[in-house]
């Protein structure tokens, strides 16, 4: 079967890499040219209306797919592997988590890259809007306050990873999305420390020396340390904005 992934480095794309190179499955990348606003353009707009990365193409009935939260658990109920299968006892608590990432924790990551879309062109206000995102929060859910709640979840668990001995959906999302904490955007990342987050902290140095990590790392120009240490991006093509 053949897999095409649209990609671009550093970005959401990383994640569903991660996942295909954690399954074993072939897949071939064609780069989405951010620096030409390729992800606005018409051939990729009728792959994703919606014109963000990812974007899978599939040889099957799903078509194109798109969406990093379908995409991987797409993988995981046709593939299996990334994580408790349908009739599992812990299928339920799997998808809160999963879902709890792709709905609440990745869209607060969003609004810190780009304020301006949420908040409007008023500096002060996307100034407002970081900074309501990243603080301790209190009752409301903030980026720190989501972290916290995936580290005692692990914890609570106390498995390399979650939900097992092997990378789940949940470790290969998270593990981009803590890369992206500590360097994203530049000069607004003080709210965030790994150590923090202890269960969080060990799962991703786990899942940085696999062979998986190691394999998307050089492709995407990521650094020995992508996740423990990262820096920004080098790839061989294209750019992560």
């Amino acid at each position: 079967m053949r897999f095409i992934l649209h990609y671009a480095p550093d970005n959401a794309s990383m994640i569903v890499r991660l996942a295909f190179e954690e399954l074993g499955l072939p897949y071939e990348t064609r780069l989405v040219d951010r620096a030409a606003r390729a992800q606005d353009g018409a051939a990729y707009r009728a792959l994703n209306p919606a014109g963000l990365i990812p974007c899978l193409e599939t040889e099957t009935e799903a078509g194109a797919l798109f969406e990093t939260g379908a995409i991987l658990l797409w993988l995981a109920d046709r593939h299996g592997g990334l994580g408790p299968g349908v009739d599992a006892p812990e299928r339920g608590n799997f998808l809160k988590w999963l879902f709890f990432v792709s709905n609440t924790l990745h869209p607060m990551l969003r609004m810190t890259f780009y304020p301006k879309k949420y908040a409007g062109p008023d500096p002060a206000a996307q100034a407002a809007l970081r900074q309501t995102v990243q603080g301790a929060g209190g009752a409301a859910m903030t980026l720190q306050g989501a972290l916290a709640l995936l580290d005692a979840e692990l914890a609570r668990q106390g498995t390399p990873f979650f939900f097992g001995d092997r990378p789940s959906a949940l470790d290969c999302y998270l593990a981009p999305v803590v890369r992206w904490c500590a360097i994203y955007p530049k000069g607004e990342t003080g709210w965030f420390a790994l150590g923090a987050y202890p269960a969080l902290q060990a799962m991703v140095g786990r899942m940085e020396a696999r062979p998986s990590a190691r394999r998307v790392a050089q492709a995407e120009g990521l650094g020995a340390a992508p996740f423990t240490a990262p820096e920004p991006c080098n790839p061989p093509e294209g750019s992560a904005t």
